[in-house]
């Protein structure tokens, strides 16, 4: 499996978790001037921007470290973007991240870090 298919998967099993917490899974590779959101969802009335890393090893460390705060501040403006377009002026914005870590054919290690930066 290539590296685009193994991203694939693992936001298709971040938006299929999500789900199945209760949440509702929006837009799916949103993108603007700013750049991409791999998921858009709404938590209640939260408008939650995902950030979905999934990684085969930790050997270049764990999914989780590669939301440098370079990233953080790019997801940042794609959630104004995001906002402006929707019309959810004044709505609350939360940044989660999906570490996903594939330990089997169809089985793979999620963490779900929710408010996981500003």
């Amino acid at each position: 499996m290539d590296r685009k298919e193994l991203g694939q998967r693992g936001e298709d099993a971040a938006a299929a978790y999500l789900e199945r917490v209760g949440m509702t899974v929006v837009e799916r590779n949103w993108r603007c001037v700013s750049g991409e959101a791999d998921v858009v969802a709404l938590d209640g009335e939260t408008l939650v921007i995902v950030e979905v890393k999934t990684r085969r090893s930790d050997a270049a460390g764990s999914p989780e470290e590669a939301v440098s705060p370079t990233k953080q501040k790019r997801l940042s403006r794609i959630a104004r973007h995001y906002v402006a377009h929707a019309g959810l002026d004044g709505c609350e914005v939360r940044f989660d991240v999906i570490a996903i870590r594939p330990i089997g054919t169809d089985r793979a290690l999620l963490r779900h870090h929710r408010a996981a930066f500003y």
